[in-house]
């Protein structure tokens, strides 16, 4: 990945970062993404242009409001970075292919739903269900561009076999999960299958893996008990990280392991 390629990225990030830090305050308030404009929340005082550039302006201001002087969340200049992290990764593990936008595009929401899961315990259907359609043109479109029609109905086989399993487990143990991570399945279901079967099992397996070593953390040291609500959106997110970097070369490493 070339320099320019990669500094791209890494800026698209930043600005998508500083517009997940709007949707990740309003969505779950039922709140427009779009309008009024970003004001402090202490004071109501609008937030100047020069106050809203991503991870510079934090620093400038040293965390706190220009206007009343209030505290302003370091999370903010982290989400920033670590979208633009996020992107630089995804860049460099698609390349300048037609799939890029689709991985892009799940990556931003990703960020989103993690955090929304980790404040509220909920994955919005206002960010989940527009995901469905806008991913199947996406992946269609990368399809079409690449002559690769393969892949775009080993996605819609995965997303519905993915949606299936976890709507059976919501079925036998309606405790253990929510209908959102049902509906978000289908979604990682799709996009990880699309690259191959082999990111669809160990995306989806890197789920289960890496929430449960996580839920143990947590119960040995006493942080919580077998009654906690744990979100686990959070955590179908990071395994299909896995999946999307090295699902392929883990599952081709396993099948070789076998034979």
């Amino acid at each position: 990945m070339s320099w320019v390629l990669g500094a791209s990225a890494a800026v698209l990030g930043l600005v998508i970062g500083s517009f997940l830090n709007v949707v990740v305050w309003r969505v779950p308030r039922g709140e427009s993404v779009a309008a009024p404009p970003s004001a402090c929340p202490q004071c109501g005082r609008r937030i100047r242009p020069r106050d809203n550039v991503p991870v510079l302006s934090w620093l400038f201001l040293r965390g706190w409001c220009r206007d009343c002087g209030a505290h302003i969340s370091a999370r903010y200049p982290l989400v920033e970075a670590g979208t633009a992290a996020l992107f630089v990764l995804v860049t460099l593990r698609i390349g300048l292919q037609p799939e890029l936008a689709a991985y892009l595009y799940l990556a931003a929401v990703a960020v989103a739903l993690a955090l929304i899961d980790l404040d509220t315990h909920r994955l919005p259907n206002a960010i989940v269900l527009p995901s469905y359609p806008v991913l199947t043109v996406l992946l269609t479109a990368a399809s079409w561009a690449d002559g690769d029609w393969e892949a775009l109905a080993r996605a819609g086989l995965g997303g519905a076999a993915l949606w299936l399993i976890y709507f059976l487990m919501v079925v036998a143990y309606p405790a253990g999960m929510g209908f959102g991570d049902v509906k978000l399945a289908g979604i990682l279901g799709g996009a990880l299958a699309w690259l191959g079967w082999g990111s669809l099992a160990i995306g989806a397996f890197a789920a289960f893996v890496l929430g449960g070593v996580f839920a143990i953390g947590l119960l040995v040291t006493g942080k919580a008990t077998r009654k906690s609500g744990i979100p686990f959106g959070p955590w179908m997110l990071v395994g299909a990280a896995v999946g999307v970097a090295v699902g392929e070369t883990w599952w081709a490493t396993y099948l070789n392991l076998l034979t």
